[in-house]
C-alpha cells in the first residue's frame, strides 16, 4: 500500500471525525433548527453512502473474495461481512442507552427544552466517540481505494457527524454554561474516528490482502447502509421534512452516478 494513500487516508477519516465541531459551532449559534437543509443534506450524504455501498464496494469486494475463495465461498463470506457490519453498528445502539444515543438526533430548539441543566454531557460525548470508532474504521479503509470513491465517503460521513456534534454540544452548554467547553468537548468527541483509523492501520493493515480488502470493504458497505437506513433518513420523519430528504436521497445517489461515469 502506498505511503502517500495512507497519509491521504488518516487526513480524510480526521475530517470526517471533526465535522463533529460543525454541528457544536452550529448549534451554540442557532436558535432555531433549519429542518428543510438538515433533512436535504442527511439525504444526500445517505444517497452517496448507499450508492457507493452497492454499486461500488460491494462488487469490488465480491470480486476479491471470489477471486480468493472460489464463486460459492466468495459469495457466502460475502455476505457474512456485510451483515456482520451491520450487526457491529446494531449492537452499538443496543449498547448505548436510548437517552444519551447520538443516533436519537433532536433539534436545537427541541433539546433546549429537554436537556436537564444538572446533567453533564459527558455521558453523550462518550456515546458520540463510542458510534464514531468504526465510522473511522470504515472511512479509513474506504479511503485506501481511489479518490474518486473516498472524497464523497469522507464529504457524507463528515455530513452525518453535523447533528451529532449539536446531540453532544447543547447538554454539555446546558450542564456547565460553557460554550467553549461545549465545542471543544464535541470537537473532542470526533477523535474517535482518526482513532478507528490508527487501530485499522495498526492490526488490518500488516495482514492485508485481496480477502482482507473484499472482506473489509463489505463490512464497510454495511454500516454505511444501515446508518443511513437506521439514522440518517428516519430523522426526516421525526423532523416532518420526509419528501425533502427523499430528494436528498436521490441527489447523492445522482450525483455520485455521474461522478464516476465522468471519472
Amino acid at each position: 500500500m502506498d505511503l502517500d494513500n495512507i497519509w491521504i487516508a488518516f487526513i480524510m477519516t480526521a475530517f470526517a471525525g471533526l465535522s463533529t465541531g460543525i454541528g457544536s459551532f452550529i448549534s451554540l449559534l442557532a436558535k432555531k433548527t433549519n429542518t428543510k437543509f438538515l433533512c436535504a443534506s442527511l439525504g444526500f450524504s445517505a444517497g452517496v453512502m448507499i450508492y457507493i455501498s452497492f454499486m461500488e464496494m460491494m462488487p469490488e469486494a465480491k470480486h476479491a473474495l471470489i477471486a480468493t475463495f472460489g464463486d460459492k465461498y466468495g459469495e457466502l463470506y460475502l455476505l457474512f461481512a456485510f451483515f456482520g457490519g451491520m450487526a457491529l453498528i446494531a449492537a452499538i445502539d443496543l449498547i448505548v442507552p436510548k437517552a444519551n444515543n447520538p443516533h436519537e438526533l433532536l433539534g436545537i430548539e427541541e433539546m433546549n427544552r429537554k436537556i436537564s441543566l444538572g446533567r453533564t454531557g459527558i455521558v453523550v460525548a462518550m456515546s458520540i466517540a463510542i458510534h464514531n470508532f468504526p465510522e473511522g474504521i470504515a472511512t479509513f479503509t474506504s479511503a485506501l481505494g481511489s479518490l474518486d470513491i473516498a472524497i464523497p465517503i469522507t464529504i457524507a460521513i463528515a455530513i452525518h457527524n453535523i447533528p451529532e456534534g449539536i446531540a453532544v454540544a447543547v447538554p454539555i452548554y446546558h450542564a456547565t454554561g460553557s460554550r467553549r467547553k461545549a465545542f471543544w468537548l464535541s470537537f473532542a468527541s470526533g477523535l474517535s474516528e482518526p482513532l478507528g483509523a490508527v487501530i485499522a492501520y495498526l492490526f488490518i493493515m500488516p495482514f492485508w490482502s485481496p480477502a482482507i480488502n473484499g472482506t473489509v470493504l463489505a463490512a464497510v458497505s454495511g454500516i454505511m447502509v444501515f446508518i443511513s437506513l437506521d439514522e440518517l433518513l428516519p430523522s426526516a420523519q421525526k423532523y416532518g421534512e420526509h419528501h425533502v430528504s427523499i430528494i436528498g436521497l436521490v441527489a447523492g445517489m445522482a450525483l455520485m452516478g455521474i461522478s464516476l461515469f465522468v471519472y
